[in-house]
C-alpha cells in the first residue's frame, strides 16, 4: 500500500537527479537530432546561457517553472525545445507556457527513471516547442 510517507521523496526538492530513460531519449534524439542538453544531471548554468538550436530538457522538478520559462524564451528565438516533464495540468506554469507548445505527448503508464526501482508516482509527458520554420516544413 502506498502512503504519503512512501511518496515523500517524489514531492521534495531533496534530489533532482533523475536520469531520462535511455529508450525515451534515444527515440526523441532520432526524431529531433538534439545538439544541446542545457540541463544534464549534476550540471548547472543552463538557465544563464544560450541554448543550442535543438535542445532536450529533463529539468529538475524543484525549479521546473524557471526551466519551462527559459525553454519558452529559447523557442521564441526560433529554436526547438523538447521537454520531458511531469504532466501537471493543474499548475499556472502549465497554462502559461505548456499550452502554447506545438505538441504535448502524454506518456501511457509511469516512466521508470534511471536508477529508480519503481515507476514514478506521477504521469509524464513530452512537450515539443518547434520553431515556426520546422512547423511549416511539416505542413
Amino acid at each position: 500500500m502506498r502512503t504519503m510517507k512512501n511518496l515523500k521523496v517524489h514531492f521534495s526538492s531533496g534530489n533532482d537527479d533523475w536520469a531520462t530513460p535511455i529508450d525515451v531519449y534515444d527515440s526523441l534524439d532520432k526524431e529531433f537530432g538534439f545538439d544541446d542538453d542545457p540541463c544534464p544531471i549534476g550540471g548547472s548554468g543552463g538557465l544563464e546561457r544560450e541554448w543550442g538550436s535543438c535542445s532536450f530538457v529533463n529539468p529538475p522538478y524543484s525549479k521546473i517553472k524557471e526551466w519551462i520559462k527559459k525553454g519558452f524564451e529559447e523557442w521564441k528565438k526560433g529554436k526547438i525545445v523538447v521537454f520531458l516533464i511531469p504532466s501537471r495540468t493543474d499548475t499556472k506554469w502549465w497554462h502559461e507556457y505548456i499550452m502554447k507548445a506545438n505538441e504535448i505527448r502524454f506518456i501511457k503508464g509511469r516512466l521508470k527513471f534511471g536508477g529508480a526501482k519503481t515507476g514514478a508516482p506521477f504521469p509524464s509527458c513530452i512537450v515539443v516547442f518547434k520553431s515556426e520554420i520546422e512547423s511549416k516544413k511539416e505542413d
